[in-house]
């Protein structure tokens, strides 16, 4: 099969555009704590066939994510990620027996509550933060990952409220993500999805992604632990409503 950097499907002026969001959508992510993943899905879905967006995109997380918890693995809570492990086997096993069209209005609408929830709610239960709790959190978010690919600020307002540091909550979220895209490559290519000619592309959409992880860290430097939780609640909750519209519009709520 002959490897292009641009797959047919996109134009050069497309392809382009992609490649710098990739590097501002990761920037925003490794600053403030979420929100650069799902941008980066909306961006790709305007251009991308709709078969290729949430495997491309796993892809591209899952390398940016890669790089944003290599720069940063020396404030990563290791306790948290021994028990979201497991929960990512579970979770993506369970997708792929399951690998089919589910209403998506019903987990954007779930995504969004759960989310608001963690924001703005009550606090959750000090056992909720447990090795069970973290458990079952990972193998529910592995498990809708594969169908709506907008998991991330679930997964984020979770960790959110284990940790208050902002350099811990970034390098814990970006591992747990980094282990929650690996499953996607594999479950994807048994479905039946070609990788190979989209592989130039995603790899020069990781180098730019790379990039931005590095100077996002550079810009979360300069921020207090008490503005990034606040920027971090009020970015998740925008997510949250976005998903709250998506899911209203897909479900017909807005036009009777």
């Amino acid at each position: 099969m002959e490897l292009t950097l641009i797959p047919d499907s996109l134009s050069l002026p497309v392809a382009a555009f992609l490649l710098v969001s990739s590097t501002i959508t990761s920037m925003i992510t490794a600053s403030l704590g979420a929100g650069g993943g799902v941008l980066l899905l909306v961006l790709m879905a305007t251009w991308m066939p709709p078969a290729a967006i949430i495997p491309v995109h796993g892809m591209i997380q899952l390398g940016s994510n890669s790089g944003r918890a290599l720069l940063t693995r020396k404030h990563v809570d290791w306790k948290v990620i021994a028990a979201f492990a497991p929960g990512v086997l579970v979770g993506a096993a369970l997708g792929a027996w399951l690998l089919i069209d589910l209403p998506a209005h019903l987990w954007q609408l779930t995504i969004a509550l759960f989310v608001l929830f963690l924001c703005w709610g009550p606090a959750l239960p000090k056992g909720s933060f447990g090795n069970t709790g973290v458990f079952v959190a990972s193998a529910l978010t592995s498990f809708i990952s594969l169908f709506v690919g907008a998991t991330g600020p679930l997964v984020a307002a979770f960790i959110k409220q284990i940790h208050t540091d902002r350099f811990t909550t970034v390098a814990t979220f970006a591992t747990a993500m980094t282990l929650q895209h690996a499953p996607k490559a594999l479950v994807f290519s048994v479905a039946g999805f070609v990788f190979p000619k989209w592989l130039p592309f995603i790899l020069a959409m990781i180098a730019c992604g790379f990039a931005g992880t590095w100077l996002g860290l550079h810009l979360l430097k300069s921020l207090s632990n008490r503005w990034f939780s606040r920027v971090l609640n009020i970015t998740l909750t925008a997510l949250a409503l976005r998903l709250l519209w998506q899911s209203g519009n897909a479900a017909g709520w807005w036009t009777g």
